[in-house]
């Protein structure tokens, strides 16, 4: 198994650690600023309460440094909170930041949305903190500022409240058995949104509930090809998780191995139905990541202005 895979494997135990609905764990309008580190210098800090505590980018050229869970993010953009066919959740985390490079494949995906499935737009969940990083909750990824969680919930047509905005839910699209969909929530605009996203040559990887892959599986067709880009992971039933490769002249930045080409819906989503997958025993919790384990460059991320 090559070094990445060895990565992919430990960021799904990490996932799965995380707990499976931590993207619909409700938000606060008055957010409370977290205290201050008595010793933030001691090597001995957590890298996730570091950059956890970063409120603004790195003045620094764009750079997505590292691996998709292990690294951090250069000169980071924010996504606007409110677009003609998007809209921001969560705002009180302060994760609607990424490398331009999603920013902008967010902004013409979202426009293509009414058009491909029918809905108003998109409801962007977590994508990355200011400066990337390991996060204090709910993920993993994230840390380079190229992935990002849409919620399997249309955008309504009207501006959300901001309490709206941190207290409702995305849709659960999975049966409580976990076997397949709930008929009375997934929909075919479930489907062509994610194949779109799933379509585009920007995109590496989309994670869902291996539910949701099966009825993907079971409903695409004949054009098939977008099926292998798209790959079960636990949780990921209120959203699907898109991940850039790594923009191009960005030699810091470390891709996944590529999908393997088949689509997918065979014995390898199967073992996703087995009962050791369905009921999986959690591992040892990992240590904290330490900022000695980023790349070096993730040193000046943290100390730039």
């Amino acid at each position: 198994m090559g070094s990445n895979r060895l990565r992919v494997a430990a960021l799904a135990a990490a996932l799965l650690a995380a707990g499976a609905a931590a993207g619909q764990d409700r938000g606060s309008v008055n957010p409370k600023p977290l205290p201050p580190l008595a010793n933030p210098d001691d090597p001995a800090t957590p890298a996730k309460e570091l950059f956890g505590r970063a409120r603004a980018p790195a003045s620094l050229q764009a750079r997505a440094i590292g691996f998709y869970s292990r690294g951090c993010l250069a000169g980071a953009r924010a996504l606007p909170v409110n677009g003609d066919t998007w809209q921001v959740m969560r705002l009180s985390r302060n994760r609607n930041w990424a490398h331009p490079a999603l920013v902008s494949w967010l902004e013409r995906f979202a426009a293509r949305v009414p058009s491909v499935a029918g809905w108003p737009g998109i409801l962007v969940g977590d994508m990355s903190q200011p400066r990337g990083g390991p996060m204090l909750t709910g993920h993993a990824s994230h840390q380079v500022g190229l992935d990002a969680d849409i919620w399997l919930t249309p955008m309504p047509d009207r501006e959300l409240s901001r309490a709206e905005r941190e207290e409702m839910s995305a849709t659960n699209l999975v049966r409580p058995d976990r076997l397949d969909v709930d008929r009375n929530r997934y929909t075919e605009g479930h489907l062509r949104v994610v194949k779109a996203a799933a379509s585009s040559p920007d995109v590496e990887r989309i994670f869902v509930n291996a539910a949701i892959k099966r009825a993907f599986c079971r409903d695409a067709g004949r054009d098939r090809a977008w099926l292998a880009k798209v790959r079960p992971m636990w949780g990921h039933n209120y959203h699907f998780h898109v991940r850039l490769a790594c923009p191009d002249g960005q030699s810091g930045c470390q891709e996944q191995d590529p999908p393997s080409g088949d689509e997918g819906c065979g014995a390898e989503l199967d073992r996703w139905f087995t009962p050791s997958m369905l009921n999986p025993v959690p591992g040892r919790p990992r240590p904290p990541m330490s900022v000695a384990a980023l790349p070096a460059e993730c040193r000046q991320v943290l100390v730039a202005p």
